[in-house]
């Protein structure tokens, strides 16, 4: 079956000019519509029912792909509520995709995405050298990255502070007295995951502690990772005695192996997690944690993908939110 892609290929347009045709934008010149059209009958091509269907009841018509790395995180669940809101004050409905950091799975998804002729995508792609998205944005797809951006392309991004927010969690616990701080990072191919690192690094540098590279592991970012890894370092001969976790899931995972040891928190092995939780007041005790403006995340990204699609030829945008560190019990 022929994708948009391959239409835009055909007739030597972008997606985006191919998708204002199918959407009967006067925008257009008449010589590149026909040409699209003609592209369209050779490759057969067969525009997504959905998208037809939703133009032709006169509803939104306007449909926006959202590529999300994990629908269990609570980070994206939120950030997909900031992107909804917009889409919909908009007149934009949006498609959600959830790739499990899987990059075969992803590149299924962009695909079903091309087919629907979305208007444009906000994504979190699955490497900062994801050639799929890069694509997308070389062809004239409007898309917006959160989270992470792409290498050697220019594109708009939003995310937040991760070196300065990760120092500031570290630079809390060194100062509160902790001397062995262990770090369990996320996926070291995902920029934010550095970032994270290198802020745990330069605040151990900055109070004069010693980095021990037996107590930075890296996990893959999920909830087992955490159980695994802090299991991992608590059973070293010499533990840390705090944890600095690198999202919201491994800071879980890590929860249940404290509890697990019957160690005490804060006294036994103190922890900050990155990424607040909303109901991190109800843990005992309650935890401290870097916390992330997720819901703004989204609301900004919706933004600026609404602004791209107007107005293609604008500069782009790296838009970094602040995060703050909302103290608590755990430290």
């Amino acid at each position: 079956m022929a994708s948009m892609n391959d239409v835009a290929r055909r007739a030597g347009v972008s997606i985006a000019t191919v998708s204002r045709v199918l959407n009967n934008s006067s925008s257009v010149n008449e010589e590149t519509r026909l040409k699209i059209l003609k592209a369209i009958k050779e490759l057969k091509y067969q525009p997504s029912r959905v998208a037809k269907r939703l133009r032709s009841k006169g509803g939104p018509g306007n449909l926006l792909g959202v590529l999300i790395p994990d629908i269990q995180n609570p980070f994206y669940v939120d950030v997909l509520r900031g992107i909804e809101d917009i889409a919909y004050k908009n007149n934009y409905v949006i498609i959600v995709c959830n790739f499990s950091q899987d990059e075969k799975k992803e590149a299924m998804y962009l695909d079903i995405l091309e087919s629907e002729a979305i208007d444009g995508l906000i994504a979190a792609p699955a490497s900062e050298d994801d050639v799929r998205v890069k694509k997308m944005v070389q062809n004239g797809l409007p898309v917006v990255c959160v989270d992470r951006g792409l290498n050697g392309i220019d594109v708009d991004v939003v995310w937040v502070n991760n070196d300065a927010g990760a120092f500031a969690a570290v630079d809390y616990l060194a100062k509160a007295g902790y001397k062995r701080i262990g770090h369990i990072a996320g996926l070291p191919t995902i920029p934010s995951s550095r970032l994270r690192e290198a802020g745990y690094r330069r605040a151990l540098a900055e109070n004069n502690l010693p980095f021990d590279p037996q107590w930075l592991v890296y996990g893959n970012s999920t909830y087992k990772s955490g159980v695994e890894l802090a299991e991992k370092l608590l059973s070293l001969p010499t533990p840390p005695d705090a944890l600095f976790t690198g999202n919201n899931l491994i800071t879980l995972g890590a929860l249940e192996t404290i509890h697990k040891r019957k160690l005490h928190i804060p006294n036994d092995v103190a922890i900050i997690g990155f990424d607040d939780m909303n109901w991190s007041n109800s843990l005992n005790p309650p935890l401290t944690a870097v916390r992330q403006p997720a819901y703004e995340i989204g609301q900004r990204a919706g933004e600026l993908l609404i602004q791209r699609i107007r107005d293609p030829k604008r500069a782009p945008i790296q838009m970094t939110l602040n995060s703050e560190l909302m103290v608590r019990g755990s430290c």
